[in-house]
């Protein structure tokens, strides 16, 4: 499966990943700490000029654009009937914000950099028996996973297209999970013969 980070330069590829991160953090939490439309509006413009000024480099992360916008428009729709249209709309710019973010960050850092990462900031723990190495080789093939699970889901779904003329829909769940489990078996096993355990 094709990493979703790009080899593509642009200005944020320059920024430590700890920085990123941080701010990502920081952004988090202010998106969090208000219900002030104007605000989260204003985050959200912000978020997407970002997103927008990687230009190119967003082009493997430009997949997942139409999935977000559908959860969003379900989530303000779900407010909306519930009564509740101001929290549908400011529920709806926070994720907007929060997922373009998160897509900035993960098309211009390396899943090394990441892990990297990780491992720094648990190593304090490593004193109280935490294996940071071990952390970070787990969180690697989750992200791993999530990656696979969308391609995966994406080849059934286009089988399925091509045998019956539709979408697989909710069919396609027994295949994927039976799929998904064979990959963790594989995984499983090649990890047991390269550690020797």
């Amino acid at each position: 499966m094709k990493s979703l980070y790009s080899e593509e330069r642009r200005w944020l590829h320059e920024v430590p990943a700890g920085l990123k991160f941080l701010v990502l953090a920081l952004a988090g939490s202010a998106l969090f700490l208000t219900s002030r439309i104007d605000w989260l509006a204003l985050g959200a413009l912000l978020a997407a000029g970002m997103f927008a000024s990687l230009g190119r480099g967003t082009q493997a992360v430009r997949r997942l654009l139409l999935p977000l916008g559908v959860a969003i428009a379900l989530v303000a729709a779900f407010h909306a009937l519930m009564g509740q249209a101001a929290l549908g709309i400011a529920s709806a710019l926070r994720l907007s914000a929060m997922a373009l973010l998160g897509f900035s960050v993960t098309a211009s850092t390396r899943p090394s950099d990441c892990l990297h990462l990780i491992e720094r900031l648990l190593q304090p723990l490593a004193r109280f028996g935490v294996r940071p190495d071990e952390v970070a080789l787990r969180v690697a093939l989750m992200l791993r996973f999530v990656d696979q699970f969308f391609g995966l889901w994406q080849r059934l779904d286009e089988s399925h297209r091509l045998r019956t003329g539709r979408g697989g829909g909710l069919r396609l769940l027994g295949p994927l999970a039976i799929q998904l489990l064979l990959a963790a078996r594989r995984v499983s096993d090649a990890l047991q013969l390269r550690l020797g355990k």
